[in-house]
């Protein structure tokens, strides 16, 4: 394979498996923002830092417009079970050419591939003009967007462009449907468990109004590019003054994933409609998220995020997908994701023309036996360092 007849190549894979071997679950990615801001500085790179979330930001260029921004998220979902894993999660096995690992798709092989990309620059005397930036964000898997904002509003980072990593198997994405985190409570009346029918119990009206979400989820508008609305029942608790005594209260989270000209306040209207419909006690809400980062810094955000997808003739996806057939020898598929990535933020709210590319499938993130293969890391490297060098150079 390629990969293997580059002193750089063998380097960037090392520094991948060192990502992979590291743990970094969401607000614990500390051992990791510092391998990474280290690897930055001992290759080269003129303006690395910190910033007070915990996000890794490196600088390279005139520090003046255009501004290219490479996003990527340094933490994990959990490994689950090590047992059901082909190889140990954190050991970053390579077997066949593909290296095995928590985050290898998701996202550490795009990382690995960004800062060695941005290297590839620097050796080019590259950029010319215009300032690359590089964010490695925090807390991307609980709270898409969050970290990202945080870059851009409050460390004064105003981007022209931005350049997702997330896994799209060396396509271009431009768009992906929104995402909704609704908390609904339901509340009942306890009594002793012996004579429930004198109270009222909560988790009976849940499970009424589970019933009414599986019939919403028929009736869900579809987009032919971002595909159709999803509403899925992914959490529920109740509460009760011991197991003897019927429950007061009952709590469901429901994930809503979002398609085009779907908002905020339809999910909730449709929510609301469905709990009235079922004849409950019941409120629904937004959740909010709450963390504190490795660094100690409190987060807090609205789990509302909304769909975004980029014009087919954007010009900035057509020149991404010029650098990246001369750089790969053919022209990228362009495609949407499944899933929510920062873009909620880039495109979604602060409306900044954004694209995906990464290497990895979608499909293997989050699984069991996650992976990436050698060579689309690679190949991944050099298309960063194509795109930058067509809007920078």
């Amino acid at each position: 394979m390629d990969w293997q007849l580059s002193t750089a190549n063998l380097d960037m894979i090392q520094f991948l498996r060192r990502l992979v071997q590291t743990p970094s679950l969401s607000t614990q990615e500390g051992a990791v923002a510092a391998l990474i801001a280290e690897e930055m500085k001992r290759l080269g790179f003129p303006d690395v830092r910190i910033d007070p979330m915990g996000n890794v930001i490196a600088r390279l260029g005139t520090g003046e417009r255009p501004i290219l921004l490479f996003d990527a998220h340094m933490d994990t979902v959990d490994a689950g079970d090590p047992a059901a894993w082909r190889h140990d999660p954190y050991s970053g096995a390579i077997e066949d050419e593909v290296l095995y690992g928590r985050g290898a798709a998701d996202m550490k092989g795009a990382i690995a591939a960004m800062v060695y990309g941005a290297k590839q620059l620097l050796e080019q005397g590259l950029p010319r003009r215009g300032t690359l930036v590089l964010a490695m964000v925090v807390q991307e898997e609980p709270c898409e967007g969050l970290a990202i904002r945080e870059v851009i509003e409050e460390q004064g980072i105003q981007p022209d462009f931005c350049l997702l990593g997330e896994p799209t198997n060396l396509g271009l994405a431009r768009g992906h449907r929104g995402r909704l985190e609704a908390c609904i409570t339901l509340r009942g009346r306890s009594c002793h468990a012996s004579m429930p029918e004198d109270g009222e119990n909560a988790i009976y009206g849940a499970a009424r109004v589970i019933v009414g979400i599986e019939l919403l989820a028929q009736q869900l508008n579809s987009d032919s590019l971002l595909g159709r609305g999803s509403i899925a029942v992914t959490e529920i608790s109740s509460e009760a003054e011991s197991r003897n005594a019927v429950p007061h209260r009952c709590v469901l989270y429901v994930d809503r994933r979002l398609t085009s000209d779907e908002t905020e306040a339809k999910a909730l209207t449709e929510l609301r409609r469905t709990i009235t419909r079922e004849g409950v006690d019941a409120e629904v809400a937004v959740s909010e998220y709450r963390a504190t980062s490795y660094a100690g810094y409190p987060c807090q955000a609205r789990q509302y995020h909304p769909s975004w997808l980029l014009p087919e003739n954007d010009p900035f996806l057509m020149r991404c997908a010029q650098a990246l057939e001369g750089a790969l020898g053919s022209r990228p598929r362009t495609l949407c994701w499944q899933f929510s990535t920062d873009g909620v933020y880039t495109a979604g709210m602060a409306g900044i023309p954004t694209v995906g590319f990464g290497p990895g499938e979608e499909r293997h993130a989050h699984t069991v036996d996650e992976r990436v293969r050698l060579a689309d890391v690679v190949a991944a490297a050099r298309g960063y360092a194509a795109i930058a060098a067509e809007i920078l150079g």
